[in-house]
């Protein structure tokens, strides 16, 4: 079973990136990152969804109790579109100003008001989130949870990869 899990996360982090790959690789400029399209998010989202359910196996007591975790997995996915969507167009602004327009015109507050709503939001994501993953994970054996907790050190290990390689590819830019 745990090859089963290992084999579909692998598929599903090698079909994503091979899909951020492909969008990177169509971008204009080598500053910016091309994010991935609207149909590709929801693709992604689909498939992570499905690795999930798929890792958990889900008797069908259980399956009951999935529709409620889907909604709010996707809904979160949703939600984080809206934020980066929100940052991009601010990055976009900004962009039209120089470096020094852009230190004159800075507002401290406005900015840690705007980061706090941001946060508020996260919060609030996250809550709805735990409350919708409380009734089917105190039904989980033992093994459903173990798994649930590879996929979860797999996924943010990967995440954090990504976000290593982001780091990097922005400081060669500012060099």
């Amino acid at each position: 079973m745990l090859k089963t899990v290992v084999i579909g996360t692998t598929a599903l982090f090698l079909a994503a990136s091979s899909i951020a790959n492909a969008q990177s690789s169509q971008t204009s400029s080598p500053a910016i990152p091309e994010r991935l399209n609207a149909t590709d998010q929801n693709t992604l989202t689909d498939m992570r969804v499905d690795l999930v359910k798929a890792a958990l196996q889900l008797t069908p007591d259980q399956e009951k109790l999935w529709p409620p975790v889907e909604s709010a997995i996707r809904a979160n996915a949703e939600d984080r579109r809206a934020r980066i969507a929100k940052i991009q167009e601010t990055v976009g602004r900004a962009a039209n100003e120089s470096r020094v327009e852009l230190m004159r015109n800075r507002d401290p507050i406005a900015f840690l008001q705007q980061r706090s709503q941001a946060l508020a939001q996260r919060s609030a994501d996250l809550d709805k989130l735990a409350e919708a993953w409380q009734p089917l994970y105190g039904t989980l054996s033992q093994e459903q949870r173990r798994r649930m907790a590879a996929l979860a050190i797999f996924v943010i290990h990967d995440m954090s990869n990504v976000v290593d390689r982001r780091r990097a590819q922005f400081q060669e830019n500012e060099d």
